[in-house]
């Protein structure tokens, strides 16, 4: 059997909207200090198509509009809700009060394999991914509910954050629904 890609216009996108109406997934991410703006703009791509939440950006992380996020987000910064919040603890004390469950996605001790993490479907999930070189604070991983690691199986064990992104909103994505 062959197959045909699909035509833009066949691929049934929701408007804005819609998107906005929907009911998201119960993933939040939160940027700790990302400082591409070709990242940024593509975790709002991610975000959008798994329905996040929000997506918080703090410290050096950098807010629409900018044509250089734009370029990668494709509009999503449309469509996704998000905040910006100068000092990503303090997002992160707020998001405790609300009964979010806080995971750090970083390499540390006691630190779970994604591939071993089971959400509970009742709670809701802050994901939180750090500075390309730096990572995630230590004072926001060490205020988390969890930290998750990506397994990684060859030399580098460094992916870009954009693409961490990706891996682990699918992952969760694919496990609450």
């Amino acid at each position: 059997m062959k197959n045909r890609k699909l035509k833009n216009s066949e691929l049934e996108r929701i408007s804005v909207s819609e998107f906005k109406n929907t009911k998201k997934t119960p993933i939040i991410v939160v940027l700790d200090n990302v400082r591409s703006l070709h990242n940024i703009g593509s975790v709002f791509r991610t975000a959008d198509a798994f329905l996040v939440e929000k997506i918080y950006l703090c410290g050096i992380t950098a807010t629409p509009p900018h044509k250089d996020i734009h370029k990668t987000a494709l509009g999503a910064t449309n469509t996704v809700d998000w905040v910006y919040a100068k000092d990503t603890l303090e997002i992160i004390e707020q998001l405790k009060t609300e009964n979010v469950k806080i995971l750090s996605i970083e390499q540390a001790e006691n630190a779970q394999m994604l591939n071993d993490f089971s959400p509970n479907k009742e709670e809701k999930y802050a994901l939180v991914f750090g500075n390309e070189v730096k990572g995630v604070q230590q004072t926001v991983v060490s205020a988390s509910d969890k930290v998750i690691e990506i397994p990684q199986y060859g030399n580098k064990h460094s992916l870009n954050i954009s693409v961490s992104v990706g891996v682990v909103v699918w992952d969760v994505f694919s496990k609450l629904t």
